[in-house]
């Protein structure tokens, strides 16, 4: 079957594809970047599923690309996320007119591609095609204002290949908080990697001002909106992405304390963000609490990744999008 490649669309907005594996993590990188690009650019993003694709090797190494569902419009950037999705953005990079963007360290050389967003503790270099973030990219908004209301939000992941978990040691970090903040209301939210023997112990304790949200009680938009309630917030370190979205919130926000495994990039990046201030050690819990930062800078990585693609040239600029550039970073 001869290959098509979509028309370019009539419209002046720019076009964006996201490559997904459909993995949640991955997935909520680039719509993080997306709404930005739709935002600063004007964009017109689409989703294009590469786990239901099959790409020979060949046709990444030639950038020879495949068969399209005709209804996409030529993209002027093809953006991906995940191992996944990295033969179809390689067969797609000779798209006359196209520029390709790769989210994460890849396995591939990074000249095949216009650039790359990598987090800083993945240890590459940077350079003209390449972005260094700090931690990884997400949804969230900062928010313009805290609430004043005394609402923490208490976020709990589970066991991983970066910290060494204890249901035992975070239960009691827990129970440590709520036992010196009684005038507070607690927000606890696990995960699917919570042990089911640490979900039971915690669902003990809901009560009048402990409210305990299982993964599948929640939505997309459950997070944000959580945040958005929270006068403070506090993560367990074994998830990048929930450390990332707290942070990103702007409230002030404490991680509990794990024991962290040598060699692991993932603790490299939390102390990365604990050392720039953006997160806060469970030593400094009082100061969490209290609503003091240590920070003068919010962190808002996928805004500062759009921008720094529609600065190198990845995205076509038109006089809208330089006015929305030059308005700051304002979301």
């Amino acid at each position: 079957m001869a290959k098509t490649v979509p028309r370019r669309s009539e419209a002046s907005t720019p076009v964006v594809w996201l490559l997904t594996d459909n993995k949640p993590g991955h997935r909520n990188q680039l719509k993080g970047l997306g709404n930005r690009l739709r935002v600063l650019a004007g964009a017109s993003t689409y989703w294009v599923d590469a786990s239901a694709m099959k790409i020979p090797l060949w046709r990444a190494v030639l950038g020879a690309p495949p068969q399209m569902e005709t209804s996409l419009p030529r993209p002027d950037l093809v953006i991906a996320a995940g191992s996944g999705t990295h033969r179809l953005l390689l067969s797609l990079r000779k798209l006359r007119g196209t520029r390709t963007l790769v989210i994460m360290k890849p396995a591939f050389p990074l000249p095949l591609v216009s650039g790359a967003l990598i987090p800083a503790h993945d240890r590459v270099h940077p350079g003209p095609r390449v972005l260094l973030t700090e931690g990884v990219l997400n949804t969230i908004t900062p928010l313009a204002r805290i609430t004043e209301k005394r609402e923490a939000l208490l976020l709990i992941g589970g066991p991983s290949p970066h910290f060494d978990w204890d249901d035992d040691v975070v239960l009691g970090q827990v129970s440590h908080l709520i036992g010196h903040y009684p005038d507070w209301r607690w927000t606890i939210s696990t995960s699917r990697r919570t042990p089911e023997t640490l979900q039971e112990r915690l669902d003990e304790m809901a009560g009048l001002r402990i409210t305990v949200v299982h993964p599948d009680q929640t939505h997309e938009d459950w997070l944000s909106h959580q945040l958005s309630a929270s006068r403070a917030a506090w993560v367990t370190p074994d998830s990048m992405s929930m450390v990332c979205e707290a942070a990103t919130s702007g409230v002030p926000t404490g991680l509990f304390e794990l024991p962290a495994r040598s060699g692991s990039r993932v603790v490299e990046g939390v102390e990365r963000l604990v050392r720039s201030g953006y997160v806060a050690q469970w030593t400094d819990h009082a100061s969490v609490m209290a609503g003091l930062a240590d920070h003068d800078r919010s962190l808002w990585e996928a805004n500062r990744a759009a921008r720094w693609v529609i600065e190198n040239g990845l995205l076509a600029k038109n006089q809208k999008t330089s006015q929305r550039l030059h308005k700051g970073n304002q979301p």
